[in-house]
């Protein structure tokens, strides 16, 4: 990675006593910034914490030394020196005196988000999510050069606080050819949005720091008309955006449904839910959680779904490795259930699938498709077989801590022998005070007051059967599990003395049966296959109790799956 910081023209600024120490500091070159606070010692901080710079305090006259030197102070406390990407930012006293100044230091880093490099490429809307000082900004500005420059597209920056092109009237080097456009005031930023799309034909908007509803209303209709986004936002995760009603509209807002009682039954929920309302503004999310350590979200829609329905949740880790190399990993959690029981007996899985890539080679994209079309996973999913060898060493599921149910006039037995049969981690429980859950029929609930007001007091479930059968029992052991979305196949004892297509192959319908038959209740159908690997595959869709039929002509007979 290249860096340019321009950190002699923040030193030139600053008084001697601060300026000598930092010139021969040794770690310099991973400055963050220096804190100038009134009747207190001059600060530098560092990534691994601040260093006083002298037993000097600073007074008046050092800060009026540093305001001299910078440009006027815009209404959100903001300066910055013309040319660079400094950043500096004042605290005042109620009498609107400066007595406080924060001097950050701004850096080009080329070569930051080789690792989404691929994204940018999909023409799909990005929303960047991170803490204060992680490197949003930063990432900002590279991919404003690489779309302008490389990919040459009409890229319009909102430059809100002239931190992603530099202070002054002609715009740092660090943005290629990208555009430029200043907000006189903070609060204006929506309308400079708007203006943008309307007068300067944008194929690309760059905002930093979305933090209003206006704005984030503006980034929407932006979206509508079709102009790509590359926006920031602060927020650790995707889960934080959904329960902010300031900003959920960036991932398609948030709405409360009520459900009637059957299906409220059926989805082992409350009657009132919460659903996505709308299309998201972003395709793309991308949590920073360190300078080189990104998760990414792609297909939002089906993600923010998830999230609401407390379902598994597929997440992708990209980070560099000691070698440069771009190092993806493909984890697999559980997200809170927002609509349903309480899903804490499930901790995070392990990572269970892992690949590397260079920073220019695409071989390994693992991504998710919608599409009904019989080629989707031949367009979106391409693996190498070291992804595929990956896949065979990882179980399906993690779970780690066994659940209790009471059952009600309900055969035990029964009970008993559908978990043995499947080996879930359930117990049965003749204690209705150590119950997680309780199952009983339907007729005994509705019968039976005190049952009801017994599991209303503790905060417990009761799933309810039409009969004690053994499918019956067996449907509702998984929804207590809550694991509709995946089978307890051991994937590796499933996939022992497999070929390599042969893996591929159940790799293909585990995927579709995972993210289209169960996510959206539609019928899928696979790319060709010899007889004998589709009739493992059909074993497969078997053990996740779905239904699934061959069609065609040899030797471009096909399987498709049908959701229950």
């Amino acid at each position: 990675m290249l860096i340019a910081d321009d950190l002699d023209k923040l030193l030139e600024i600053l008084p001697d006593f601060i300026c000598e120490p930092l010139e021969k500091h040794p770690k310099r070159k991973s400055l963050i910034e220096v804190v100038m606070d009134l009747g207190r010692r001059p600060e530098a901080r560092f990534p691994d914490g601040p260093h006083y710079l002298s037993k000097k305090i600073i007074s008046w006259h050092d800060l009026d030394y540093c305001i001299k030197r910078v440009g006027n102070f815009s209404g959100d406390n903001r300066s910055g020196i013309e040319r660079t990407l400094h950043r500096i930012s004042s605290i005042r006293n109620r009498k609107g005196s400066i007595i406080g100044l924060t001097c950050r230091v701004g850096r080009a880093i080329f070569g930051t988000i080789s690792m989404i490099r691929d994204l940018l490429e999909r023409r799909q809307s990005i929303l960047l999510l991170g803490k204060p000082g992680v490197g949003k900004t930063t990432a900002v500005r590279e991919i404003s050069r690489i779309l302008a420059d490389e990919m040459e597209k009409r890229v319009v920056i909102i430059d809100t606080s002239n931190e992603i092109a530099g202070d002054g009237d002609i715009p740092h080097p660090a943005i290629g050819r990208a555009r430029r456009m200043q907000v006189a005031r903070p609060e204006l930023q929506h309308q400079v949005m708007i203006e943008a799309v309307e007068n300067h034909m944008p194929e690309v908007i760059i905002i930093d720091e979305i933090g209003t509803e206006l704005e984030a209303l503006a980034a929407r209709t932006i979206a509508e008309r079709g102009v790509q986004l590359v926006g920031t936002a602060h927020g650790n995760y995707l889960e934080s955006l959904i329960k902010n009603p300031t900003l959920s509209d960036l991932i398609g807002g948030i709405q409360h449904v009520t459900l009637g009682d059957d299906e409220a039954k059926r989805r082992g929920s409350q009657k009132s839910i919460l659903e996505r309302k709308a299309s998201p503004a972003f395709q793309v999310v991308i949590e920073i959680h360190e300078r080189d350590n990104w998760i990414v979200h792609e297909r939002v829609d089906g993600m923010v779904d998830q999230i609401l329905q407390g379902s598994m949740l597929f997440m992708q880790r990209r980070r560099f490795d000691k070698q440069g190399r771009i190092l993806i990993e493909c984890e697999k959690s559980v997200s809170s259930n927002f609509n349903g029981p309480n899903n804490s007996k499930f901790n995070k899985a392990n990572t269970y699938l892992s690949a590397i890539k260079t920073a220019h080679n695409s071989d390994v994209r693992y991504t998710a498709s919608t599409s009904q079309d019989r080629g989707f996973f031949h367009n979106d999913l391409h693996m190498n077989s070291k992804l595929l060898s990956a896949m065979h060493h990882f179980p399906v599921n993690n779970i780690t801590k066994e659940i209790f149910i009471y059952p009600y006039s309900i055969n035990i037995r029964r009970i008993e022998a559908a978990i043995t049969m499947m080996q879930l981690p359930i117990n049965v429980t003749r204690d209705i005070v150590k119950a997680d859950a309780i199952l009983a029929t339907r007729l005994n609930v509705r019968q039976n007051m005190k049952l009801r007001q017994i599991a209303k007091a503790k905060h417990v479930t009761i799933y309810t059967i039409h009969a004690s059968s053994i499918s019956n029992i067996t449907r509702a052991l998984k929804k207590i599990l809550n694991i509709n979305k995946d089978s307890y196949l051991n994937w590796k004892v499933f996939c022992k003395n497999k070929t390599l297509e042969e893996i591929f192959a159940l790799s293909e319908a585990k995927y579709a049966i995972e993210k289209i038959v169960i996510a959206k209740k539609q019928s899928v159908e696979l790319l060709c296959r010899i007889a004998h690997v589709r009739k493992l595959q059909h074993q497969l869709i078997e053990s996740y109790n779905l239904r699934s039929r061959s069609f065609g002509e040899e030797p471009n007979r096909m399987l498709r799956i049908h959701p229950n």
